[in-house]
């Protein structure tokens, strides 16, 4: 069995920056155990896999990371529009999420997810992994997945919290710290879910899809610029439409082969 395979490097202005995302198109679903297997020999963060289908989207979207199938991923959706897109939009029929849109915008692609929506919280075993005993933390109540907004006094100590990762990844929970941004960005923030088989991830759209409205509102407008800050690092636009978030970026193909099976 010959597969198709793309490796694109999502909300990127170049290669080598962003987050990369497999993306393989099928004709019919694999099993899952198959999927599963290629997402951890491809050892990127996500994994998409993408049928053909009909009524109210394109393609029925399904994502791996190394370890496990998540429930949203929005890097690898838009890495998948990038692939997938022909006309002025493509849409994806997700199991958790709904569905899905990527749309032109330009030289860049946007993205349509559901928000997120956190409220205050405590959970002292997590500020203690982060090595953030006194900060502020926010947990989800609403949305595709579990999330953790950890806000820090500012970029600079996002850019220095060195979590344990050993006992992170005993706490099902996508992490996210973040600061008001510097150098012309409006926020900074950093992921990490090694719960999930990704320690840090680059750049990541769901974590976005709880940021936008978190600093939506704390910002007073309904949109922000918003760069996170991994090793690769990647810049998104975000903006809050009711209760979907809009993210924007660029795509950049730096792969394109076949898989053998």
């Amino acid at each position: 069995m010959t597969l198709p395979f793309f490796q694109v490097d999502a909300f990127a202005d170049r290669p080598f920056t962003g987050n990369p995302a497999a993306v393989m198109p099928l004709d019919a679903w694999l099993p899952e155990a198959t999927m599963q297997a290629i997402a951890e020999e491809n050892n990127l963060s996500e994994t998409a896999f993408t049928v053909p289908t009909s009524g109210d989207a394109d393609y029925e979207l399904r994502w791996f990371t190394p370890t496990t199938e998540v429930a949203l991923c929005g890097h690898a959706t838009l890495a998948s529009g990038h692939v997938l897109i022909s006309g002025d939009e493509v849409r994806f029929r997700t199991r958790k999420a709904g569905v899905l849109a990527v749309r032109r915008d330009g030289e860049a692609l946007t993205l349509d997810l559901p928000a997120t929506l956190v409220k205050p919280a405590a959970h002292e075993t997590l500020l203690d992994v982060l090595g953030a005993p006194d900060a502020k933390l926010f947990l989800s109540y609403q949305g595709a997945e579990s999330t953790a907004i950890v806000l820090l006094d500012d970029a600079d100590a996002v850019r220095a919290c060195a979590p344990d990762m050993k006992a992170l990844a005993a706490i099902d929970l996508m992490v996210i710290v973040t600061a008001p941004g510097d150098g012309g960005d409006d926020v900074v923030s950093r992921v990490f879910v090694p719960a999930w088989g990704v320690d840090e991830d680059p750049v990541t759209g769901s974590a976005h899809a709880a940021l936008a409205p978190f600093w939506c509102e704390r910002l007073g407008r309904a949109s922000f610029t918003a760069f996170q800050a991994s090793k690769r690092g990647g810049r998104l636009s975000c903006r809050l439409a009711g209760d979907r978030v809009i993210l924007g970026g660029r795509c950049i193909t730096v792969v394109e082969g076949a898989y053998r099976l």
